[in-house]
């Protein structure tokens, strides 16, 4: 509970990723184009996967939520911190604040999660080839999705719950280009042990459940490509799973460097940096790690290109 003699904070300064002058113009610029190309390249894939029938699978199915995961992941930090780049005043109020801390956490794990089935997916297709249609039915792949937007957004509103249980009483300059845990925490008034506590065990517990899905599913699948006989059925059996572990490797490689470190100023500071790549990197590079991998996904591109010329 707040004390009566706390002046109660109703917004907060967001101090971004530098406090140079001269570098927000550029950074502006960066970060726009990173931002155009995230959204042009998640909407392209998810709007191909609807448009194509071939593209109707249950691989494509999570990778168009996958796509729908990362646009709204992007979406929730980037156009503020535009916004606050060409802005003297930096300010976000504390609902606006509460809201894009439940959003940025909720889409994390169900990303995890949407990660973990297409690697499930992956194995049932290599090491299950004549149960897939069965095990991998709409109804299956539609639950796998939805259980993991539903698991993500409860996560998101337990850790909102807890740090809107916290007292802020000022300072209220948030360390960071958006808001976040540890700078949070930094700042709060009362004690953070419990919600210390919860987000070390919330990321933890879904980093390790979610990654421990995919290991032991690349385990099975490695085990059942190494079993192949020839090269060329071998190269074509990895060749379906690569684009997966790339994503896999970027997404998880930062988020373990990001969660696994107690909130310090020095902690905020390398994890401002770390964040660049989840938030920005990953999901402006997903849509072209599959397309660029991916035969089938290249093929409707020329598809549709063929189609946009020929009606011309």
């Amino acid at each position: 509970m707040l004390k009566k003699n706390y002046t109660m904070v109703t917004e907060f300064i967001l101090l971004g990723l530098t406090d140079r002058a001269e570098l927000q113009p550029v950074l502006f610029v960066v970060f726009l184009v990173i931002y155009l190309v995230t959204v042009s390249g998640n909407v392209t894939m998810i709007l191909l996967i609807r448009s194509d029938s071939k593209l109707h699978t249950p691989m494509y199915f999570f990778l168009s939520h996958l796509s729908s995961v990362d646009l709204c992941y992007a979406t929730n930090v980037t156009p503020q911190m535009l916004v606050h780049f060409l802005s003297k005043r930096k300010t976000i109020s504390f609902i606006g604040c509460a809201i894009q801390f439940h959003f940025f956490i909720a889409l994390v794990i169900t990303e995890y999660y949407m990660l973990a089935a297409m690697a499930y997916d992956r194995y049932m297709a290599i090491c299950k080839p004549l149960l897939y249609g069965s095990k991998m039915s709409r109804c299956a792949c539609l639950s796998l999705v939805v259980a993991a937007y539903i698991y993500g957004f409860v996560n998101g509103l337990a850790q909102t719950i807890l740090m809107l249980r916290l007292s802020f009483c000022g300072p209220n300059e948030i360390n960071h280009f958006y808001c976040a845990d540890p700078p949070l925490m930094v700042l709060a008034c009362s004690d953070t042990y419990v919600k210390e506590t919860a987000m070390f065990v919330v990321a933890g517990s879904n980093l390790t459940c979610s990654l421990s899905i995919i290991l032991v599913s690349y385990i099975f699948i490695f085990t059942a490509i190494l079993r192949i006989r020839s090269a060329e059925g071998r190269s074509k059996a990895f060749s379906t799973c690569g684009s997966h572990l790339t994503a896999v490797t970027i997404f998880y490689g930062t988020l373990f460097c990001m969660h696994l470190r107690p909130p310090s100023e020095a902690s905020v500071q390398q994890g401002k940096i770390i964040a660049v790549f989840y938030i920005f990197v990953s999901p402006m590079l997903n849509p072209l790690i599959y397309s660029l991998r991916n035969k089938d996904v290249k093929r409707a591109i020329s598809k549709l290109i063929e189609k946009k010329l020929f009606i011309k």
